[in-house]
């Protein structure tokens, strides 16, 4: 894994060059992923979110079974993003897939790559139980439902701006039905880490905003 001080690019560069000996092919994939995660259009599906992904799964480390495929999936899973869109993750598995052709990956590791980005579409979709490298990268996506409730709003504002061409009433309804769903769900994080952490405070976090778009928006 890599160390959470490093860059984005080097980051990047330390994941593929033992996967793809062009570096132009290399470069050329990072100048796609930084159009697509800096465009003007991003508020909360950044840099910055992918950063925060790399950055818990580095914290855990050790319970990885393929630290390569679940990194590479974290580069990609919010690769393509429009809200107004419902095929966001298989699209961005179809361009992982276009890098990943370049590889030295087995067939069956892209394949996987695709397959963890694909989850993350429904967090509150049954898992499967032993699919301990799936359950760190669902968690460490949701990690920020569990911070400071300062850092929550913002997160949650930002998302609103994802997608400003929603009119207010319908973008309430249908983030009221994410915030409902989630918070119906038997659990919010699969991992014990992340759940002993983070479960109590995002409860709360989801439940303050689901009261404040019940009483008009945040």
């Amino acid at each position: 894994m890599i160390a959470t001080t490093t860059t984005l690019p080097a980051r990047w560069s330390r994941l593929t060059t033992p996967l793809v000996s062009d570096v132009a092919v290399r470069q050329a994939m990072l100048r796609q992923l930084t159009e697509a995660y800096d465009s003007s259009s991003r508020h909360y599906h950044t840099f910055t979110h992918i950063r925060n992904v790399l950055d818990d799964l580095e914290r855990h480390a050790a319970q990885l079974q393929d630290p390569v495929v679940v990194q590479l999936a974290v580069w990609f899973h919010d690769a393509l993003y429009n809200p107004m869109r419902d095929d966001n993750e298989a699209r961005s598995a179809s361009m992982a897939q276009e890098f990943l052709a370049h590889t030295n990956l087995a067939a069956a590791r892209r394949e996987r790559v695709s397959y963890l980005i694909e989850r993350t579409k429904d967090h509150t979709a049954p898992q499967p139980a032993a699919d301990t490298d799936l359950h760190l990268l669902l968690d460490a996506d949701l990690g920020i439902l569990g911070v400071s409730e300062a850092d929550y709003w913002q997160y949650a504002r930002q998302v609103r701006q994802e997608y400003r061409l929603v009119p207010d009433f319908m973008y309430r309804r249908g983030r009221r039905k994410v915030l409902e769903k989630l918070l119906a769900a038997p659990i919010i994080y699969h991992t014990a880490d992340f759940r002993n952490k983070l479960e109590v405070p995002a409860r709360r976090n989801l439940k303050a905003e689901l009261r404040a778009w019940e009483q008009g928006g945040i």
